[in-house]
């Protein structure tokens, strides 16, 4: 994949050919970190979305009728190749979304290690065998054999604070499995994708299985999503556009990870010094641009006081900066976020919210707030900020924790913080959401865990076993002998 030097444009990929648009008009993507052109990705048109997606779809079933181990034996390649491009993929993450490059290179390690256990796991699919004569009036001559077969061509969308991680973990089980796919990267996170895809094409990939588009989203996301040929969707992004999508796409499976406000609920027997460290932790890395970022802090009233204090020396404690002097908080992915995050803090303050410590707003580079007192009737309580702000609600107790949850629009993940395991077994039980961490932040992590979110927060499990089993469908043989 050549780039031209004078302006920076990366080639999309298509039947294993680099290529720039037939119109030669691309999108510029600028690095959070100071406003500089990264790059530029070609802005298709629909008519180069459409061969793209055909493509793929000609060449799914020679692809689905590749013997498995060999489709493994491509991933495990592929993560090889992603790990000697470490260096190049993770300059690039850092450049296009402002990930510090220790961040951003750890994600590429992370990322090849998802891609080898995806490779393992989908070796062990398999289907079933059903007796007719479980079912009254039928008997052992009828046979059924379940068998486990890839949707056809999946559309896979990434979204831009995991652009490498997140593109892989859609990418590698729809291959394993034997789907076709294509590949739409984030705008701002497209190079860093389009590196990791040359790794692939390094690897071996068959011209077509895997195809890649890119350019704005108001040309060409519809499009794309409603395609004839399209038979399945994997996105992650925000609430609204995953809203969108699943509308659009009417009748195929579609899996969204979507947004969050995710709660650290913290009980009066809380080791508060840990729990001030996993908040801190969980609400301001990468700025709290992720969508299981620690949100707001729900404390019992007797322990408000000193938590804060503690969460306030914390936050007080980290720097503020560009990703490239690997600052603890870094600019944010572009301007528009950053103001809305500021008019979140603003509206709190109007209403009687208590700043606690207030970091600097320039520009896109906001420092760390921390706001106490917050009450429901701030935007701050229920909006879910992705930006470096830590709301505190004090709370009675911790039924009060779960009533506000449970009237919370989205159903990500929640923290406990509590030495009572019993009592967190109680209130895990109670909470509407997908993950409830013990004593620990908000996380994605481990990949091979199940992933999930529930009411605006998302639909269909991933994580890498899950994630296999969402590429698949069954196919019924039933024997009448």
């Amino acid at each position: 994949m050549d780039v031209r030097q004078d302006t920076k444009v990366y080639p999309y990929l298509f039947n294993n050919e680099w290529k720039e648009s037939a119109s030669g008009e691309t999108v510029q993507i600028k690095s959070p970190d100071d406003g500089k052109v990264a790059g530029e990705v070609p802005a298709m048109s629909q008519e180069e979305v459409d061969a793209a997606v055909k493509s793929a779809a000609d060449v799914q079933e020679n692809w689905e009728a590749t013997e498995g181990h060999e489709r493994s034996q491509l991933l495990h390649r592929w993560a090889e190749e992603l790990e000697k491009m470490t260096d190049e993929i993770g300059e690039m993450i850092h450049l296009e979304v402002g990930k510090t490059l220790s961040s951003a290179k750890g994600e590429v390690k992370r990322t090849a290690q998802l891609i080898r256990h995806t490779a393992e796991e989908g070796l062990r699919t398999h289907g079933s065998f059903i007796q007719g004569d479980a079912f009254p009036g039928a008997s052992k001559s009828t046979k059924a054999m379940v068998q486990k077969v890839p949707h056809g061509v999946v559309l896979a969308i990434a979204p831009f604070n995991y652009p490498v991680n997140l593109a892989a973990s859609k990418i590698a089980p729809a291959l394993i499995t034997g789907n076709t796919v294509v590949f739409k990267p984030a705008t701002q996170g497209a190079i860093s994708g389009l590196l990791m895809v040359k790794a692939l094409v390094k690897a071996g990939l068959p011209a077509g299985v895997l195809n890649v588009v890119t350019g704005r989203g108001s040309v060409i996301g519809d499009f794309v999503v409603t395609h004839p040929k399209i038979d399945m969707i994997t996105f992650t992004g925000g609430t609204g556009t995953g809203q969108h999508i699943a509308k659009k796409a009417s009748m195929i499976p579609v899996v969204l990870e979507l947004g969050g406000k995710d709660p650290a609920i913290v009980l009066e027997d809380a080791d508060l010094e840990k729990t001030a460290n996993e908040i801190v932790s969980g609400a301001l890395s990468y700025s709290g641009q992720r969508c299981t970022a620690i949100k707001r802090v729900m404390v019992v009233n007797s322990v408000a006081d000193e938590l804060v204090a503690k969460i306030k020396e914390k936050v007080e404690n980290l720097t503020v900066g560009k990703s490239s002097e690997n600052a603890n908080i870094t600019p944010m992915i572009d301007q528009k976020s950053a103001d809305f995050v500021v008019s979140l803090i603003e509206d709190a303050k109007k209403k009687g919210a208590t700043v606690v410590t207030e970091g600097t707003q320039e520009a896109n580079l906001l420092g760390g707030t921390l706001l106490d007192h917050v009450t429901e009737d701030m935007d701050v309580a229920w909006e879910e900020q992705f930006g470096p702000v830590i709301p505190v609600i004090r709370i009675d107790n911790e039924l009060e924790a779960v009533n506000l949850e449970k009237r919370n629009e989205y159903g990500l993940q929640a923290s406990i913080f509590t030495q009572n395991l019993e009592n967190a077994f109680a209130i895990a039980d109670k909470l509407n959401v997908g993950t409830v961490q013990v004593n620990g932040k908000t996380s994605r992590g481990p990949d091979h865990f199940p992933f999930l979110g529930v009411k605006n927060s998302g639909q269909g499990v991933q994580g890498i076993g899950r994630s296999i089993d969402s590429m698949l469908r069954d196919k019924v043989l039933v024997l009448n002998l």
